[in-house]
Order: structure tokens, then C-alpha cells, then sequence
């Protein structure tokens, strides 16, 4: 823990500058109002200043979710309870761009001593809160949650594993199996199911390269972890790697069902290579990202014949949140935004545009086309998250299974 303070605080060091050029750099006057803990007096005094209507809110990832957010902001600020009151603007972060990360960046401004930066609400995926709680207390970087400010969280069942006092959940993402109905008439229910389905159709399932997408993370990670106390799925220790053996003994097992092509055992790269197989009938099964095969079948270039289910023990999978820094400047528009992100009107868009696990009562909302998504129990989420493990595990992968041939 101490070498991972201090590597954050070299870090927060080196990216003050960066910090400052995108809106939060310098403290902000005594007179502002708009210190780390200012956020509920400056609500008090209503929001009828610029300074207290604008806040913004922090996202990160592929533009597919900044495009999410474009739509988001522009229902808040025209038609939401808030119109008028507040004002949203996005700050997105594309992933995989190099550089610091969103994370980085957030870290770097709460220890460097930023108070009344533009870091108003951010986004925070499981993998990022993780990351975050393993260097810094969620108690003193972030607001404890006051739920009588967020009143549509009422229905919503899902919460994060880590410090959910802090952090809202909007959205859920999981993996499933996703399998051509047309062909399987016996779904399987359970990972021994599964493992017996491989089995008896030879050639007829595939999961990509483990490390070239989550879907194949999710399925090797999961049946390897079956093995493994629950406690395991939420650590980094490396003592856990010396408990593999068992699931890779499994993974080397179904391997020579694995799909072939040309009389060789394939493993595509990434999700969309083994979705496409799928969409192509080459095979009849997979783990998939629930959200890919929903929007794709939307869009029409995954055929309505492939549906999605879940098993048990689960894939893999984790909800979205959304946590106010105490070093933002505008609080109380954070509570507005989070509480209009559970609404319907929010949560529809979620799932028309990005094919998103909504976390409130749909019973009111029409869901047409994303049926599978009403199935789905967010509050059963099996979530993992090993830090610097998932890379071991995947050269483990390489090394004694990608090798087969």
C-alpha cells in the first residue's frame, strides 16, 4: 500500500499541469463558495448563479459511450425536472488513447490538494473503483451518498461490492451465453451443462483469445474461479494463481472441442470475432457481452435467431456508477444528475442507444427488441476484479492452452 501512495503521489507530481489545462487546476478563492466541502452550502443558496447551474460530469472509455453521454446531457438540460436549474456538459475520456488515464487524473487532483475543480461527477466502472480504493479511502476522496437525495434509487437493486456508500449504480453490464436458437433446443443452465453441451456438440462453441476481449476473460475466469473461494474473485493476492490448476485442467479438456477451421482448433481474437462466427452460423454458441449481440441484432448485422441467456454460477459481470469527488465544485447538481440517470427517461435511452442492463422497475417502460435484458438479475452480479492477476492469468492462458494447437 505504501509503494502504491507513493507512486500516486510522484504521479499526481508530474500531472498538475495536465490537470489544470482541462479545467480543475487551481484552488478555487475563499469567496467562491466552491471548496471540497462546500458542495451542500452552495445548494443552500440556491442555483440561480452560472457558477452553481454548470457542473460537468466525467466519463470515460470507447466513443461509443461518449456518444452515449452527447444524447444524456442534451435530455438533461432540454427535458429532464432539472432543465433550467442546472446545466451538464460531458468531459469524456476515450480509452486505449495512451497516456494517463481517467483514474490517474482523478487521483492526481485529490492529492495534489485541488479543491473547486470541474470534477464534479464521474463515472466510475468496476475495474477503475477497484483501482482507486487500492491507493486511496473512498472516505475523504468522495461524498458519502445522502440517498434522500436520490430518490429514484428506491427500485434499484444493485450496488457495488466496495464501499457502496459512495457510489451510485446506473447501468449493468454482464456476459452471457449467447447461443443461435434456431440450432440449440437444450440451453444449458448451469457451467456443468455447459461443459457437457461443449462436449456433445464438438466444433459448435468458441470464446475468443483471453486478453483480446472481457467475453472470453469473463468465461475462462469464471470457470476457473468455480474452483476457487469467493473471496478469491476480489483479489490480487498471488497466492490465488497457485489455485489455477483445477480450471486450466478443465480449459485443456474442452479444448479439442473447441470450433475448428481448415481441421485446426481456432480461438478468434477479440469478441466481435467470435459474435461473428456466431452471427455466421459457423458455430452455435458463445459467451458474448449482452450489450454487443443486443445492439448488433438491433442494427440488424446479428440475425434475431440469437438470443442470450445466463447460467449458473454466472459469467462475469458488474454494474456502472456514479460518485461525487469532494474536491468538485458543484454538489448538489452532482445528486441531480445521478438521480436523473436512474429516471425512466434516462434509463430508456440507455437501453435504446447502448443496449445497457437498466437497473430500475422497467415494468412501466417498453422494452421491445431487448426482451433478454428483462431476465437478467443485476442484484446477482457476480463481479471479479484481480488487478495485476488478469494479466498472469492470460500469458498462464498462452502459455498452456493458446499453445495446443
Amino acid at each position: 500500500m505504501k509503494v502504491k501512495r507513493l507512486l500516486a503521489a510522484l504521479m499526481a507530481a508530474t500531472m498538475i499541469v495536465g490537470i489544470t489545462a482541462c479545467g480543475g487546476g487551481s484552488k478555487a478563492p475563499a469567496s467562491s463558495g466552491a471548496a471540497a466541502s462546500s458542495g451542500s452550502s452552495a445548494a443552500s443558496s440556491g442555483a440561480s448563479t452560472s457558477a452553481k447551474k454548470d457542473f460537468t460530469v466525467w466519463t470515460s472509455g470507447s466513443d461509443n459511450v461518449r456518444q452515449m453521454f452527447e444524447l444524456l446531457v442534451k435530455d438533461f438540460n432540454e427535458n429532464s425536472e432539472y432543465a433550467g436549474t442546472f446545466k451538464a456538459t460531458n468531459s469524456h475520456m476515450l480509452s486505449g488513447t495512451g497516456g494517463a488515464s481517467f483514474t490517474d487524473s482523478l487521483l492526481a487532483a485529490y492529492q495534489s490538494g485541488q479543491t473547486g475543480t470541474n470534477y464534479d461527477v464521474c463515472e466510475m466502472g468496476q475495474d477503475d473503483w477497484s483501482k482507486i480504493l487500492s491507493i486511496e479511502s473512498a472516505d475523504g476522496m468522495f461524498v458519502k451518498l445522502d440517498m434522500s437525495k436520490i430518490p429514484n434509487a428506491a427500485t434499484v437493486k444493485a450496488e457495488q461490492a466496495q464501499e457502496p456508500d459512495y457510489i451510485q449504480p446506473y447501468r449493468g453490464t454482464t456476459v452471457l451465453l449467447a447461443y443461435n436458437s434456431d440450432t440449440v433446443t437444450d440451453v444449458p443452465e448451469t457451467m456443468d451443462e455447459l461443459l457437457q453441451w461443449i462436449k456433445d456438440h464438438p466444433g459448435r462453441f468458441v470464446y475468443n483469445v483471453p486478453g483480446t476481449g472481457g467475453a472470453a476473460d469473463a468465461f475462462c475466469r469464471t470457470l476457473t474461479y468455480n474452483f476457487l473461494p469467493e473471496e478469491a474473485a476480489t483479489s490480487d493476492d498471488a497466492k490465488w494463481a497457485e489455485q489455477w490448476d483445477e480450471g486450466f485442467a478443465v480449459l485443456k479438456d474442452i479444448h479439442q472441442y473447441m470450433y475448428q477451421s481448415g481441421g485446426t482448433i481456432v480461438y478468434p481474437n477479440k469478441n466481435q470475432g467470435a459474435l461473428d462466427l456466431l452471427a455466421q452460423g459457423e458455430i452455435d454458441m458463445c459467451p458474448m457481452w449482452a450489450d454487443m449481440v443486443l445492439s448488433q441484432r438491433k442494427a440488424g448485422t446479428v440475425p434475431s435467431n440469437i438470443k442470450l441467456t445466463s447460467i449458473t454460477p454466472a459469467f462475469t459481470g458488474s454494474v456502472v456508477g456514479f460518485v461525487i469527488p469532494t474536491f468538485g465544485s458543484n454538489e448538489e447538481a452532482g445528486y441531480a444528475w445521478i438521480n436523473y440517470m436512474l429516471s425512466e427517461s434516462a434509463q430508456k435511452l440507455l437501453v435504446e442507444n447502448m443496449a445497457a442492463i437498466p437497473l430500475i422497475d422497467v415494468s412501466n417502460m417498453d422494452m421491445t427488441g431487448y426482451e433478454d435484458l428483462m431476465s437478467i438479475d443485476v442484484s446477482s452480479f457476480r463481479t471479479m476484479s484481480i488487478g495485476d492477476l488478469g494479466t498472469t492469468f492470460n500469458e498462464k492462458w498462452d502459455n498452456e492452452i493458446g499453445i495446443l494447437g
